[in-house]
């Protein structure tokens, strides 16, 4: 069987399984293509496991026991086919917080801008995008926020009447940084996303998200699809928690890869995210980001999120943002893309795997019953904590 995941064959992954014989969640890693189980009462969670000194280290040595084979595990994973009597993967962090970091690639901030000025109307964004590209042109990718060009490109907006709150956080000195979801409150590999059924204009958002722990130490990364609401941030910026945080809205996995000799920051920064989206209606959509492109440095947005200003006892998930909104228009010509119910949505970067996902609406995903307090009992009874 081919492994969904897509893992490389080098590096030390950790991630979060769920198995009939457990409560608690289990933490997992890979060795040959098997998912073993390493939950101790060293590291009853992936936060504890990101607090030590050497994760990977630990990873790497830690003892533990198959409980099978990845592919499978993964396979078994698709919400639409579970056998609930089977292991499957979940969303590989746990208590940290989970963040993201929006307009960080100067070439998208212009979507945002449109997206503005179309007040949530697909049909008008066509028009508005042509007419700003003109009046600035097309290739912001060396712009670096906050310097004196970056400066004079928001003059020439203003003057156009297409000021935006955006501009601030994609030009400007300060980084945007928003709460996702709540801690356990992600999903993983596998699950069901959702959108808010309010929406009508919608898109997966392909990135890749920093694991810091409560220090700010950056110690590995993973994927994700920060599941954006377009006509709903669209209509007002004070809308963005409607837009972005929604049941089954933020999607992380398969696994956290740690840094180690294989795998490193400047890896991430050269990585390339893809996506691709196939409907059941035959659509089909291919894009890719390239991390290089990003205008505030991994590092940077990790320090804008956390630091003497913002502590995070748990460490934190932080995505780094997408310069990839789609365009492709799915049906009538100047409407663009938006999700259709079905929609298969695959995440991948070659040093990350794959990450994927079935579009749903936020109500019809399983609902999110498991927190905090039921993770502690659970880990108390087990006798881990």
């Amino acid at each position: 069987m081919t492994d969904p995941t897509r893992l490389p064959a080098d590096g030390l992954f950790v991630g979060r399984a769920k198995t009939s014989a457990a409560s608690h969640p289990l933490v997992v890693t890979v060795r040959d293509g098997e998912v073993i189980d390493i939950t101790s009462s060293t590291a009853p969670t992936v936060r504890d496991l990101c607090e030590l000194k050497d994760p990977a280290g630990y990873v790497r040595s830690a003892k533990g026991k198959a409980i099978g084979a990845l592919a499978s595990i993964a396979a078994n994973s698709f919400e639409a086919g579970r056998d609930a009597g089977k292991p499957i993967l979940l969303s590989p962090v746990d208590l940290q917080a989970v963040k993201a970091s929006g307009v960080t690639f100067v070439v998208s901030l212009l979507e945002r801008v449109i997206e503005e000025q179309a007040r949530g109307s697909a049909e008008k964004a066509d028009a508005i995008r042509a007419d700003i590209a003109g009046l600035i042109g097309h290739d912001l990718s060396k712009l670096k926020p906050g310097s004196p060009e970056a400066m004079e490109i928001k003059a020439k907006l203003i003057s156009r009447g297409a000021w935006s709150q955006y501009l601030e956080v994609g030009i400007g000195p300060d980084a945007e940084i928003f709460t996702k979801c709540q801690p356990l409150a992600s999903v993983g590999f596998g699950a069901d996303v959702g959108l808010h059924p309010v929406s009508t204009w919608n898109n997966p958002e392909p990135e890749i998200a920093m694991i810091a722990d409560s220090s700010g130490r950056i110690v590995g990364a993973t994927l994700g699809n920060d599941v954006n609401l377009r006509d709903v941030e669209g209509r007002s910026a004070l809308l963005l928690g409607k837009a972005k945080d929604n049941n089954a809205s933020a999607s992380l996995g398969p696994f956290i890869r740690l840094f180690d000799e294989t795998f490193a920051i400047d890896d991430v920064k050269r990585a390339t995210v893809r996506l691709s989206v196939e409907g059941e209606d035959g659509f089909s959509l291919e894009g890719a980001s390239s991390m290089a492109e990003i205008s505030r440095s991994p590092e940077e947005l990790v320090k804008a999120a956390m630091g003497p200003h913002h502590q995070y006892p748990d460490g934190l998930a932080l995505y780094l943002g997408t310069m990839f909104v789609p365009s492709k228009d799915r049906g009538e010509k100047g409407k663009g893309f938006t999700h259709k119910i079905g929609d298969i949505v695959t995440i991948s970067s070659e040093k990350l795997g794959a990450l994927v996902n079935r579009v749903r609406l936020s109500p019809d995903c399983p609902h999110w019953t498991y927190g905090a307090s039921h993770l502690m009992r659970d880990l108390a009874r087990a006798g881990l904590i």
